[in-house]
């Protein structure tokens, strides 16, 4: 028996009362002048906010004495919807703004939908009595579902007409929202300033040759080919061993400072730590003599390696990032193929310099493809073996379940208070429980893929994350029985009986996800403006490691959207809203709740807190466009398969038009605005080329992107000299000298292959014999 209304009100009072606390606590936490830099961290980072100070007592640093404030302690809700969205674009970003259009879209799409769900299907629902009649047991809420109405009856015509209002009402939302969204993508490319990836590709799957260099090759390959548009090169190095040194010596150095600060606190003491795992074992050394020389080992480390790959060639590997003189030529180049063999010289936008994923670029082409395959099938058996353990915690948390395994507890949990808040709580935080660590998870495959750009990365696990929630918890989690009675189902029938299945126990399951709505979308949200994790963080930093303005700054973690995993868990919402509109519309109010919470939580926090690491355009858009089409093709699919058990067979070549109607519907969108959001159309290119040149004549494009694409480790650092590039050819030059014997890419054979290059007069001497 699923929970009954009064379950679900004790479970509302749980969760409304908890965001209450939460909202209560950081409205009290974010007005204390020691908190500033935890709950406003996005203006620190821009430099338009200091720490606050008050004149007076020692208190007046860390507590807020003015009983004023505490009286607008809800003035951050009108601030976080005041700014307008251009601003908030030029604030915190297109991303960002762009995924707080999610939840807006979640409004309009179910506020039209609840207001018809509720005028239409609740009063047919409910004013039968199919089920107080019949001998199976059901709670207060299946009365409002499609599972009252009798079988046969004509009253489905009811849902077959919503059904259809919902998905045209639906498909007319995501129409002009993918409009609105790709106009507003086209706009932000056009107004924005220059950045090196608008000039930049990045070239992978080079060819190698014996008688160049990797940066030999580049240079000559596109001197050739991009011979108007080539400016300059940067090859990639695989300094992944680098890259680890220099975390490691920053955190000894972190160590060193924690024991410095110690001893100048109490100078009478020398701190002393141990030489084992983690200064639990091993001998007892003074801590501040040993990290000293910790830190000059792997200084002399760091040293030598970053010799290792700066001279060694075998550290380059056959990736490089090349620019061009204008946004024309490196958009030529990025949408194009390169060779006749489709294989070589692939080519591809260059993600922007903070949006690369070094790690990913020594990972040698061919093995991109096997290790795609192991992560297919590695996310395939976590998916399927993941129902197993979801499965047993959601028969654990319930009365059923709960009495099998522990008999003794049954006189108390049958108490009305216990048993509604196992029936109406227990379920949703169990499985929010579960899912804590899986997008950690599913983060590790997608890196493991190979991608290269941290925008790409949130974009694959995003999808990892949707598709196991599909399966994992709309499926598993709606498909009455235990474990075993789940997989056997899934492994014994027929593709075509799933929707017939799944449909059958959706209605019985509507309790469930509502109390798990409540849990992860309304206490959820409400735990996010909290901070409660960044927070203790920060204040451990601050005691522990800091002592200097730009060390109390190192210590923030202002954290950016996390689309990896709160993507996802928004096109669950719209899953759960659209399979249940027309089946059990009860539901709906509690996403609209959500939808609205979240997005007032979310603005707030990408105007004062989150500080995204990338800026991809909204390039994530068409992901979720795709993702709600799928939920709504899925409704589709189980209101289908549930009327059919229902001896609404006739209506099944009624319905089974509008998942066909919204396949062509996505396809029309997908080739109509999809190209938007993966192309640079050439006309946008040089319009803003030619405006740039008449703006900025002048402008040194070359200095600007010779370094742009060196890998962090050796910014700011002595070397960089070491990875300047050669002077700019003459752009007369008809034929480009080379070292190779080979003709793979020469239009003929070079006679140069000394060290010293040729003069042009000796090539035009040359090509007129």
């Amino acid at each position: 028996m699923g929970a009954t209304i009064k379950d679900i009100g004790l479970s509302a009072a749980i969760n409304i009362f908890s965001a209450t606390v939460f909202l209560l606590a950081f409205a009290f936490l974010r007005l204390q002048p020691i908190n500033d830099r935890v709950y406003f961290p996005k203006w620190y980072l821009k430099g338009s906010r200091e720490s606050p100070s008050h004149g007076g007592t020692f208190v007046r640093k860390f507590v807020n004495l003015d009983m004023r404030s505490y009286l607008k302690f809800l003035s951050w809700m009108p601030a976080a919807l005041k700014m307008p969205e251009d601003e908030l674009i030029s604030h915190a970003g297109l991303d960002s703004a762009v995924y707080l259009r999610i939840y807006l879209v979640g409004l309009k799409i179910f506020a039209p939908i609840s207001i018809l769900a509720f005028a239409v299907l609740v009063p047919v629902n409910w004013t039968n009595n199919t089920l107080q009649l019949s001998a199976a047991q059901h709670s207060d809420v299946d009365n409002l579902s499609i599972s009252n109405i009798p079988v046969g009856s004509k009253r489905f015509i009811a849902h077959l007409t919503m059904a259809y209002a919902f998905t045209f009402w639906t498909c007319y939302v995501l129409l002009r929202e993918y409009e609105i969204v790709a106009k507003m993508r086209l706009r932000f490319l056009a107004s924005e300033k220059r950045r090196p990836d608008q000039f930049t590709v990045l070239v992978r799957n080079i060819l190698p040759d014996p008688d160049e260099s990797i940066s030999e090759l580049v240079e000559h390959f596109f001197l050739v080919n991009h011979p108007d548009h080539y400016l300059t090169h940067q090859v990639v190095y695989n300094a992944n061993k680098l890259d680890k040194l220099v975390k490691e010596k920053k955190k000894l150095q972190n160590w060193l400072d924690y024991y410095q600060l110690r001893f100048e606190r109490n100078p009478s003491k020398r701190p002393t730590t141990k030489t084992g795992f983690l200064g639990c074992f091993g001998s007892t050394v003074d801590a501040i003599e040993y990290y000293t020389s910790e830190i000059e080992r792997k200084e002399n480390e760091e040293a030598e390696e970053r010799e290792k790959v700066v001279k060694d060639p075998k550290s380059v590997v056959p990736a490089a990032f090349v620019s061009f003189r204008s946004r024309w030529g490196a958009a030529v180049c990025a949408q194009t193929q390169q060779t006749s063999n489709p294989t070589v010289w692939l080519t591809e936008w260059a993600p922007e310099p903070r949006d690369v994923y070094w790690d990913n670029l020594s990972i040698p082409f061919v093995y991109l493809t096997v290790r795609r395959l192991i992560v297919a099938v590695a996310f395939f058996f976590l998916n399927f073996f993941y129902i197993i353990p979801i499965a047993f915690v959601q028969s654990l948390a319930n009365i059923e379940g709960i009495e099998k395994v522990a008999p003794f507890l049954k006189p108390l949990i049958e108490m009305p208070t216990i048993k509604s808040f196992i029936q109406g709580f227990l379920p949703g935080i169990a499985l929010k429980i579960f899912l804590i660590l899986l997008p950690s998870i599913l983060m590790f495959m997608s890196k493991f893929e190979g991608l290269t750009s941290i925008s790409s990365l949130e974009r694959r696990s995003a999808s990892k994350y949707y598709i196991f929630l599909f399966f994992n918890v709309f499926l598993a989690s709606t498909i009455a029985g235990s474990a075993l009675d789940q997989l056997d189902r899934f492994i014994h029938q027929s593709a075509n009986e799933i929707p017939r299945t799944v449909g059958v126990a959706i209605p019985m399951r509507a309790t469930f996800f509502i109390t798990y709505i409540m849990v992860d979308g309304w206490a959820g949200v409400a735990g996010e403006i909290l901070r409660l994790k960044p927070l203790i963080i920060f204040h451990l930093k601050n005691f522990f490691l800091v002592k200097t303005e730009k060390d109390r700054e190192a210590a923030m973690d202002p954290g950016s959207i996390g689309f990896d995993s709160n993507e996802p868990q928004i096109q669950l919402y719209f899953l759960l809203g659209l399979v249940y509109a027309a089946v059990t519309p009860f539901l709906l109010p509690f996403i609209l709740i959500f939808f609205g919470f979240a997005y007032l939580v979310y603005r707030h926090q990408i105007i004062n807190v989150y500080n995204q690491e990338y800026e991809s355009a909204a390039a994530f858009w068409p992901s979720v466009h795709g993702r709600i089409i799928t939920a709504l093709i899925v409704s589709q699919l189980l209101l289908l398969g549930l009327l059919s058990t229902k001896g609404a067979g006739q209506s099944t070549p009624v319905l089974l038009v509008l998942p066909v109607v919204t396949f062509y519907f996505h396809k029309y969108c997908k080739n109509r605005y999809e190209p938007t959001f993966v192309k640079c159309p050439l006309q946008e290119a040089m319009k803003k080329d030619t405006l740039e040149r008449a703006r900025d004549p002048g402008f040194d494009l070359k200095g600007y992107l010779m370094n742009a694409y060196i890998h962090p480790v050796f910014k700011g650092d002595d070397d960089d000299e070491k990875f300047s590039i050669a002077d700019e050819p003459e752009t007369e030059q008809v034929l480009v000298a080379t070292k190779r014997q080979s003709r793979r890419n020469t239009p003929v054979p070079s006679k140069y292959n000394g060290s010293d290059s040729p003069s042009l007069p000796e090539i035009v001497n040359d090509q007129r014999l």
